[in-house]
């Protein structure tokens, strides 16, 4: 019985523990003072891309929402690069262009669908701006997000920011409740690992890049347009840091069975993402953010198959000693079962993401899900975003 017992208890401290570990730490430095430079005089020009693919039903939202930045017109350029949409979201978009021409809104469209990074990519060569911003058609701004989160990239030493994702829709039900419970952690360790150095995770509903650091969208085809991006920044030891003051506001799926899907996608990518950054931290390539990388490899490429060990390990355990099945009991504790369901549930999904990586199977990474409808012009109105 002790190679059991040795493998259980080896298996919830290189996954479990790792993960409470990685939570302690990341708190802790996201308490600390920024050690940034940060520059509230500081107006570059910028170009704000926005990915369109079938979004007729929530565009119209998303222009009306940029209109209302706060931010001089004369330093902002707008484009949306449609992927060849089946609805009728171009000409929702030409006929806002049309109605407001104080918006500099470029338009752009490409024959065939290639992917998210792909379009990116294509709009990349039109833009003009020192800063190029990216949002998802249904991820909505405050009007001054510009103004409080450009000052950070005044630094030389920082390549891009992003922000954290905020739920309209949170209390909806107990997947988008859950959820919440899950971003804020998140938020709170990206903030931590942005403090310390850089973070590898960033968004796609608000995430700002130096046009002088980066050639392209994830140029190592991982299928993350944000954090795939981060890649070569951090590469070339420039820090992506995610701030507080950028946070956007979107909808989720109300469904589990819509929340799985996306976070099944989301892992596929970001296991993509980790591999890359173990291959160059092992040639010695990474410059910036060795111990951050270090720590979410394990995380997403080594603990998730050892928590699959915990569980085989707690199982057998349980089966011998009926009197383990007490174990169960930190799931009454309120809040600690919070955080255990998501671990346990995310730790699923990775490995699940491993192991279809592994034998070839590819997700739908651009595709338009079920929380498009939630969007409804009055909680947005609400929060003051159109």
């Amino acid at each position: 019985m002790l190679v059991p017992i040795i493998l259980w208890v080896t298996s919830a401290i290189f996954s479990l523990g790792l993960l409470g570990l990685s939570y302690i730490w990341t708190r802790y430095n996201a308490g600390k003072p920024w050690k940034t430079r940060i520059d509230k005089d500081y107006r570059p020009k910028v170009s704000i891309i926005v990915p369109t693919y079938n979004e007729s039903k929530v565009i119209d939202y998303k222009l009306k929402n940029l209109a209302r930045l706060d931010y001089p017109r004369n330093l902002t350029q707008m484009i949306v690069i449609d992927s060849k949409s089946a609805d009728c979201t171009l000409e929702k978009v030409e006929t806002f262009a049309k109605n407001h021409p104080e918006m500099n809104l470029d338009i752009l469209v490409e024959n065939e669908r290639l992917g998210k990074s792909s379009a990116l990519n294509k709009a990349l060569k039109k833009c003009n701006g020192d800063i190029v911003i990216i949002s998802d058609a249904d991820c909505f701004w405050p009007s001054d997000i510009l103004n409080k989160t450009l000052p950070y990239l005044a630094d030389p030493t920082v390549g891009a920011i992003s922000g954290p994702k905020k739920l309209l829709n949170s209390e909806s039900s107990s997947a988008t409740r859950n959820e919440e419970s899950y971003l804020m952690s998140m938020n709170m360790m990206k903030l931590g690992e942005s403090k310390s150095s850089s973070t590898l995770l960033f968004e796609g509903g608000f995430s700002a890049y130096k046009k002088e650091v980066f050639e392209s969208f994830d140029p190592y085809g991982t299928g993350s347009d944000d954090s795939g991006t981060v890649i070569r920044l951090m590469e070339k030891g420039f820090r992506a840091i995610m701030i507080q003051e950028g946070e956007f506001f979107t909808v989720f799926p109300e469904s589990w069975r819509g929340r799985y899907n996306m976070k099944v996608r989301r892992a596929s990518q970001l296991i993509s993402v980790m591999e890359k950054h173990a291959a160059l931290l092992s040639k010695n390539q990474t410059k910036i953010g060795k111990t951050v990388a270090a720590k979410n490899i394990l995380l997403y490429l080594v603990s998730p198959l050892l928590f699959l060990l915990f569980l085989t390990t707690t199982v057998y355990l349980m089966i011998q000693f009926p009197m383990l099945l007490l174990i169960m009991l930190v799931f009454l504790i309120p809040r600690a079962n919070t955080y255990l369901i998501e671990a346990i549930l995310n730790y699923i999904i990775l490995a699940y993401a491993l192991f279809s990586n592994l034998s070839g199977k590819k997700f739908v990474m651009w595709e338009i899900s079920e929380d498009r409808t939630l969007l409804q012009p009055g909680i947005l109105a609400e929060k003051g975003l159109i």
